[in-house]
């Protein structure tokens, strides 16, 4: 999954704050720092799961704290490595 495709799927979700600009450099940068809580990654990772028929154990994709961190969490699951 590619960061263009998390960004579209965390704006379908969980919507944008208009204070933070999700199209620059955000790999990095906290989700809540993005504006996004715990309920607003719990539904992109529903719809992450949903468009790429996964399953992500919830206390994984829980870890994730930034965009990398979700990106690899999601990408190992495509992949099939842990």
């Amino acid at each position: 999954m590619t960061v263009e495709t998390l960004v579209r799927l965390l704006r379908e979700s969980a919507g944008e704050d208009e204070a933070v600009q999700l199209d620059g450099d955000i790999l990095d940068v906290t989700f809540e720092s993005l504006g996004y809580d715990s309920l607003a990654l719990f539904n992109t990772v529903g719809a992450i799961e949903r468009e790429y028929d996964l399953e992500i154990p919830e206390e994984t994709a829980g870890g994730a704290k930034t965009p990398a961190d979700l990106l690899n969490v999601v990408n190992r699951a495509l992949t099939g490595t842990s």
